[in-house]
């Protein structure tokens, strides 16, 4: 198993596997979507009308439920990476948690901001497929959510190391 998933616990690692899975079933979905409709368009001259539509919709959420994944396995760059040689490992803890604490507050505001658009525009309907464009906006509070589900991990796994370290060293 991925080292990145030795850390999370059980029910981290069945939704960050259930994230993967999503976006690899919308991911491949684009793909074929765009492709048969590259292929009727070019052999009988043929759009199919809901192909883009369906294809932006998975595409905002694949990128949201995207950045999901990418927290849940510490991939996004962050601050740390760049100052690593400079701080000692304590300092690098107590920024890494600053930095969490930051990025969950915009998260949170992201989440508030996504929620109200999402439900501003839930009453409205797409040209083509007549889907409630709440549910295209629905990908940014959601996504953000589970971005900030496994960002409040990582926090509360720092700050844990950070209390037996200081305990050890006492």
């Amino acid at each position: 198993m991925d080292s990145w998933q030795d850390s999370l616990p059980t029910p981290l690692k069945r939704l960050s596997r259930l994230i993967d899975g999503v976006v690899a079933l919308f991911g491949g979905g684009i793909i074929v979507i765009s492709f048969g409709n590259a292929l009727l368009r070019f052999v009988m001259n043929l759009d199919v009308a809901w192909s883009l539509e369906l294809s932006t919709f998975l595409m905002l959420w694949v990128t949201f439920l995207g950045c999901a994944a990418a927290a849940a396995r510490r991939a996004h760059m962050r601050v740390t990476e760049i100052i690593a040689y400079v701080l000692s490992a304590p300092a690098r803890r107590r920024l890494e948690i600053g930095i969490n604490l930051a990025v969950s507050t915009v998260l949170v505001s992201i989440i508030w901001a996504g929620c109200r658009l999402s439900i501003r525009t839930w009453d409205q309907e797409t040209t083509v497929l007549y889907w409630p464009v709440g549910l295209l906006y629905a990908a940014m509070p959601v996504g953000t959510l589970l971005t900030l589900v496994f960002i409040i991990h990582q926090t509360v796994c720092l700050v844990r190391s950070s209390e037996s370290h200081e305990s050890h060293t006492e």
